[in-house]
């Protein structure tokens, strides 16, 4: 009520302030406006981002998550590459192994085989040397009985 006392009464013109009814009118207004502001745009604005803060928020949490997935698949990968290439070249080892093994054996086949042919043909051809020495001889006696009788002869 006071207010409105203070609005009716005679206030001199040409101060600084003019106190009238449109002071408390303008605040109602404010207030008004605040309120309908604050419902009608302000409220689903605010839903708005905080909708989009949490999409975010689960987005960046998801992300983490597949990334410390994809980390660890990575890792796990690394170590099945690491396996594979120690297999490998345990496998290359073992082969190398296994030819120089057969290469050996070979070898030692192949040696064994040469020494066998060499000490057969050795034989024979020790055979065949004394089968000619013996066939020398003979003709040596029958070539000295011959010359013997020759002389015995003549």
């Amino acid at each position: 009520m006071t207010w409105l006392l203070l609005a009716e009464a005679g206030v001199p013109e040409g101060g600084l302030f003019d106190l009238d009814a449109t002071l408390p009118l303008m605040a109602v207004q404010v207030v008004l406006l605040t309120f309908l502001l604050n419902s009608l745009f302000f409220r689903p604005v605010g839903k708005v981002v905080e909708d989009r803060e949490g999409y975010i928020s689960t987005s960046r949490a998801d992300a983490k998550q597949k990334l410390a997935q994809v980390q660890r698949l990575e890792a796990d990968l690394t170590d099945q590459l690491r396996g594979a290439r120690q297999a490998a070249q345990a496998a290359i080892v073992e082969a190398e192994q296994e030819v120089d093994r057969l290469y050996r054996e070979a070898l030692a086949t192949a040696e064994t085989e040469a020494n066998r042919t060499r000490e057969q043909a050795r034989r024979e051809i020790e055979a065949e040397r004394e089968g000619a020495q013996a066939k020398l001889m003979a003709q040596v006696d029958q070539l000295s009985s011959q010359i013997i009788q020759r002389l015995l002869a003549a």
